[in-house]
C-alpha cells in the first residue's frame, strides 16, 4: 500500500511524463509541418526571366535593367547570353550579329559602343556580373556556340575565373546549345555547378551519364516526349522548359511539375503560380 505521500509522487511523475510526451509529439508535428513546407517550395516550379525582364517600360535584352527588373520581381533567376570578343573579352548579347557587329570577330571596344533599345551600352560580362553583386536573383549563363571548341574553352575559362573572382559561384548556373562547352562547364566549374544542355537531342539517361543538372529544352521537346520530365526526376536532376509565353503551355508544364520555366513574361507565369 502506498503512502500518500508516494502516491503524490507518482501522480506528479505521471503528469511530468504526460507532458513531456505532449511536447515531443508537438516538437514533431512542428518538424514535420516545416519539412512540408519547404517540400513544396522546393516542388513549386520556379520563374526564370528570359533574357531579364525586358518586357517593361526602360528595359531592353540582356541589358543590366533588365537583371535589375527580374530580381526587383523575385525571379528565382535571370538568364543571359554571353560572347568571346575578337579580343577576347567577354560580352553579353544574344545575336551573333548585332546591329552590324559580329561578335567573335570584333574588338569588345567596338561592341560596347554599340546601344541597346533602352539607351544602355552593350555590357561586358565583368560589368553585368558588377550589377549582379548585390542582387538575389541566380544568374543563367548561357554561352552562345562559338565558331570552334577551342574558342569555347577559352571562354569558359575566362567566365569561370571572372565568377570566382567577383564572389558569384553559388548563385551561377550555366546552359548551353554546345554539346562541347556543356561537357566543358561540367569539367570546369566548381563541383555542384548547375550545367543544362539545350539542344533537346539527349535522353535523361545520357544527360545524367553527361554530368549534367538536367535538360533545359524547348518546351514541345517535352511535349513529344513527356515521360522525359519524371524520367529525369527520377534521377535526381532537375527539368527547365523554355521559351515559354503562353499561359496554356505554362499550365502543361506547371502540371507535370517541371522545375523551372524560362519566359519573356514573368509577371504572367508568377500569377498563374500563385492561384
Amino acid at each position: 500500500v502506498y503512502k500518500r505521500q508516494d502516491l503524490r509522487y507518482f501522480f506528479i511523475s505521471l503528469k511530468a511524463n504526460q507532458k513531456l510526451k505532449y511536447m515531443k509529439i508537438k516538437k514533431l508535428l512542428f518538424a514535420s509541418a516545416l519539412l512540408f513546407s519547404a517540400y513544396n517550395a522546393a516542388a513549386q516550379t520556379q520563374v526564370i526571366a528570359h533574357r531579364g525582364f525586358w518586357k517593361t517600360e526602360g528595359s531592353a535584352q540582356n541589358s543590366i535593367a533588365a537583371l535589375l527588373k527580374a530580381d526587383s520581381i523575385g525571379c528565382y533567376g535571370s538568364e543571359f547570353d554571353v560572347w568571346l570578343a575578337a579580343d577576347d573579352q567577354l560580352v553579353v548579347n544574344h545575336d551573333p550579329t548585332f546591329k552590324g557587329k559580329r561578335m567573335e570577330n570584333s574588338p569588345s571596344t567596338a561592341l560596347t559602343a554599340i546601344k541597346l533599345d533602352n539607351g544602355e551600352s552593350l555590357p561586358t560580362l565583368a560589368k553585368y556580373l558588377k550589377a549582379a553583386q548585390p542582387l538575389h536573383t541566380r544568374l543563367i549563363l548561357e554561352l552562345k556556340a562559338h565558331s570552334t571548341p577551342l574558342r569555347e574553352t577559352k571562354a569558359i575559362e575566362k567566365i569561370v575565373s571572372l565568377v570566382k573572382d567577383m564572389g558569384l559561384e553559388k548563385r551561377m548556373e550555366y546552359i548551353t546549345f554546345s554539346l562541347h562547352a556543356t561537357k566543358e562547364f561540367i569539367r570546369l566549374a566548381p563541383e555542384g555547378t548547375p550545367v543544362y544542355y539545350l539542344d533537346g537531342n539527349l535522353s535523361p539517361k545520357e544527360l545524367k551519364e553527361l554530368g549534367c543538372a538536367g535538360p533545359d529544352y524547348h518546351y514541345t521537346v517535352f511535349r513529344k516526349h513527356p515521360e522525359w520530365i519524371r524520367e529525369c526526376h527520377d534521377l535526381g536532376m532537375k527539368v527547365n522548359a523554355w521559351t515559354v509565353n503562353k499561359t496554356d503551355d505554362m499550365k502543361w508544364l506547371i502540371d507535370r511539375k517541371v522545375d523551372f520555366i524560362t519566359t519573356n513574361e514573368p509577371v504572367q507565369l508568377q500569377n498563374l503560380l500563385k492561384k
